[in-house]
């Protein structure tokens, strides 16, 4: 074990879209397992198998496409979810089941019903049992920032001796302050030495969420748990971004000790979960956010032309931020060249497929944009990309509304390459678009979220619109995606993803069902 290197486990698909709104398909949690790949995760958390058959399905999908990093399930110190966590990730090249059970008096108490004998005894049957699957377990002791530290080194020996090789002790509910965190994580520490080890995951509802992290690293800690842009239940996790670059930044306080994150990967990583997601890092978030190298004041401008360290710390493409950068490609240019831009920006994994309809795109686009930036071509190939599944696609859209009028819509659409077209009213432009839909389809969505976005500055930017609707009662909500300069038209194409996803999703998994049956 090196004890220099700091492990870098990312659950963003696993808590991260625990939070509120954040939910993805499968092939966008593949999107971004491949992207987590070449960010240089040493372990993703690609869900929690037990949870649904759309989990399982993501996570056994997952293992068989990434090859670099270890790819774990989360999993209760149940037989049955082990054993779900087990089978999903046996066809990784690298594979770890991380399972768990409360060890807080609180917990203990009101949650599990059970004494510190029996909270023991069902966490060694639980790393056992999934050792008969894995050589990799994880265990994690939930609670750990308000458990008893005489107690957790009663469960710590014992799993250790089941055969976990990792402990984590999370700060479930946020609450541990950086001194008291750092010097649990060093009593722990020095108590389990070599035999194990020691992990942390760290919430963050007083804001302190890194600053544990990084508190817990500096006292023993060589493995963090982490989400990209600080994804998470609640008021989220410890963003990897922020701990990443502290690492990397303050070699003065952290000395030998080191990641393998491909740091000029982050904010195309940033980038691509907010897009999925449609959750977008706050303006003022450190690292990826939007003003995280921009400067104001006269004075700092002045400052940092003169010698750029004087305001700041970092180097924008020391996280892959290109500043004031335009594409300078015309609508004369060619696939070669475009193919050349795509590269540059880190798209190296585009498809013959996705390039060709990307291209087509961004010919529309500089027909209508005097400017096409960075930001809008990565726009464009990441909306391509997670939009394969057409079973409907949008082909036509006019609409008409007025003051004191009555919106109306007319949509085409074409499915087994026929063009359906109807037109319908609503309370709404957007509410006529979606009952038209809605009747060409024959299915009928809730909407849940809408959200829309300038991808850049200016009054021809793109449109990106991010949906999140529900088809069935039974089944969550999926996410949709629409770009284009028209917000209307973005809207009506994130709605038809949003459809195109859930009906991908039911025949892949109709068709798993009838090959185990």
């Amino acid at each position: 074990m090196d004890k220099n290197k700091i492990i870098v486990f990312d659950t963003t698909l696993r808590d991260g879209e625990q939070s509120p709104g954040c939910s993805m398909n499968t092939e966008e949690k593949i999107k971004v397992a491949l992207q987590l790949e070449k960010l240089g995760v040493d372990v993703i958390e690609a869900g929690f198998a037990a949870a649904s058959p759309g989990d399982f399905d993501a996570v056994s999908r997952i293992a068989e496409q990434v090859k670099k990093s270890s790819i774990c399930s989360l999993s209760r110190a149940i037989e049955n979810d082990i054993k779900q966590a087990g089978l999903a990730v046996q066809k990784a090249p690298l594979h770890r089941i991380h399972t768990f059970i409360a060890t807080s008096p609180i917990h203990m108490k009101y949650k599990l019903k059970m004494s510190e004998e029996e909270v023991i005894k069902r966490a060694v049957h639980a790393v056992e049992y999934a050792r008969t699957f894995v050589d990799d377990v994880e265990f994690s002791l939930e609670d750990a920032g308000r458990s008893e530290i005489p107690f957790m080194k009663e469960v710590m020996d014992a799993v250790i001796s089941a055969g976990a090789s990792t402990i984590n002790l999370p700060d479930t509910v946020g609450y541990r302050l950086p001194t008291e965190l750092g010097a649990m994580v060093k009593e722990l520490s020095d108590f389990a030495g070599d035999r194990a080890r020691i992990s942390v995951h760290n919430h963050n509802d007083l804001g302190l969420a890194t600053a544990n992290t990084l508190a817990a690293v500096m006292n023993g800690a060589r493995q963090i748990e982490v989400t990209i842009n600080g994804l998470g239940e609640r008021a989220g996790n410890s963003a990897l971004e922020e701990a990443v670059m502290a690492i990397k930044t303050r070699r003065d306080a952290f000395g030998d000790l080191y990641t393998d994150i491909n740091t000029p990967e982050i904010y195309a990583t940033s980038r691509l979960v907010a897009t999925i997601t449609g959750v977008e890092p706050q303006q003022n978030k450190s690292i990826v956010g939007k003003n995280a190298f921009a400067h104001e004041s006269g004075i700092h401008q002045d400052g940092v032309l003169k010698h750029q360290e004087t305001y700041e710390i970092m180097r924008p493409e020391d996280v892959g931020v290109i500043k004031d950068s335009t594409l300078i490609l015309g609508k004369h240019s060619g696939r070669a060249a475009f193919r050349d831009k795509i590269n540059q920006l880190g798209f190296d994994k585009v498809s013959d497929e996705e390039l060709n309809s990307a291209f087509e795109k961004f010919k529309i686009l500089a027909d209508k944009k005097k400017d096409v930036t960075d930001d809008d071509v990565r726009m464009l190939i990441t909306d391509e990309s997670l939009n394969q599944a057409k079973i409907y696609e949008l082909v036509g859209l006019q609409i008409s509304d007025c003051s004191n009028g009555v919106p109306t819509a007319a949509v085409s659409i074409k499915h087994n390459d026929e063009i359906l077209t109807d037109a319908n009213i609503g309370n709404g432009t957007m509410d006529a678009i979606f009952k038209t839909i809605d009747r060409l389809t024959g299915y009928s969505g809730e909407l849940q979220s809408y959200n829309v976005t300038s991808v850049t500055e200016g009054k021809d930017a793109l449109a990106k619109v991010t949906t999140r609707v529900v088809f069935d009662e039974s089944s969550p909500s999926f996410v949709g995606h629409g770009l284009s300069v028209d917000t209307m038209l973005a809207t009506a194409n994130a709605y038809v993803s949003a459809l195109n996803s859930y009906l991908s999703q039911k025949q892949r998994l109709a068709k798993n069902t009838e090959h185990q049956i």
